[in-house]
């Protein structure tokens, strides 16, 4: 690890974003709660692409939480941009679903993962739907709420739940044919729009597959971490092209490996051995 980041730093920033990641969810959550849809002053950044009022004010307050603790870091949010760079880096998505937050479909989240030397140290996301944080460190367990989670342990794929996200960016066609297989594998399957909760279903053994083919790095990272230190196996590039250039990620059950091996053939990914 770089010697900036001993165990008591990365643990700092660790409890640091899960202090600001309950908070500011929290108050994200009470603001919609209180507010009529025609209230969030939403902009079309692009075909079913909403940023809303609410997510510049939540990644404000995340930027102004994290970097007033530690104020050597970076900083990049999905709405205020920045780049990685200096020691650390904070990879932010201040509401992840923006597009269910607008309709009040709860199933949206904050996601805060912290990055050094092409790492994923810290993942912390804030879980809308039931007002609890999941969170891990590299090499230390995945946790919701404080208390332990583990992947789920199916093997037979007529009793696997799977999660596929899609926008598009990909090919819709080739969304279908994957759900197809999928379907005649006896999978059942859901679409749910925010990324960093669907891999912390996986993570929580929910589901036992969440998979797409181009997200931001601030949609998936810290999710990503959470999922692999609860026992998911996930596939992804290097953090030093996602944090440039996005990317697919796959997190599934590890005793499924053998159903989602042509996933890992379509994008060209091989496992990581952790």
């Amino acid at each position: 690890m770089n010697s900036a980041f001993d165990a008591a730093a990365i643990g700092a920033r660790a409890e640091a974003a899960i202090t600001v990641a309950l908070e500011v969810g929290r108050e994200t959550a009470r603001s919609r709660r209180v507010s009529n849809p025609g209230m969030l002053a939403v902009e079309n950044k692009g075909l079913q692409d909403f940023v809303t009022v609410a997510d510049r004010k939540a990644e404000q307050a995340i930027r102004d939480g994290l970097i007033s603790r530690f104020p050597g870091d970076s900083f990049m949010g999905e709405e205020s941009g920045g780049l990685s760079g200096g020691a650390g880096t904070w990879v932010v998505d201040p509401i992840d679903g923006t597009t269910n937050y607008i309709r009040g479909f709860r199933h949206w989240g904050i996601s805060i993962a912290f990055v050094a030397d092409d790492r994923v140290e810290v993942g912390v996301v804030y879980d809308a739907a039931e007002d609890k944080v999941f969170h891990a460190v590299r090499g230390g367990g995945a946790f919701k709420d404080r208390l332990a989670i583990h992947a789920a342990a199916t093997t037979d794929p007529a009793n696997a739940l799977v999660i596929l996200g899609h926008s598009r960016k990909t090919s819709f066609d080739d969304y279908l044919a994957l759900s197809r297989r999928l379907h005649e594998r006896g999978m059942d399957y859901r679409r749910m729009g925010a990324a960093a909760i669907d891999l912390v279903r996986v993570a929580e053994g929910a589901a036992d597959l969440y998979y797409e083919r181009q997200l931001n790095a601030w949609d998936m990272l810290a999710g990503a971490l959470i999922a692999a230190e609860a026992g998911a196996t996930v596939v992804m590039p290097p953090v030093e092209r996602l944090l440039t250039q996005g990317g697919p990620v796959i997190a599934h059950s590890p005793g499924l490996a053998d159903e989602f091996a042509f996933i890992l053939d379509i994008e060209g990914l091989a496992p990581v051995t952790r």
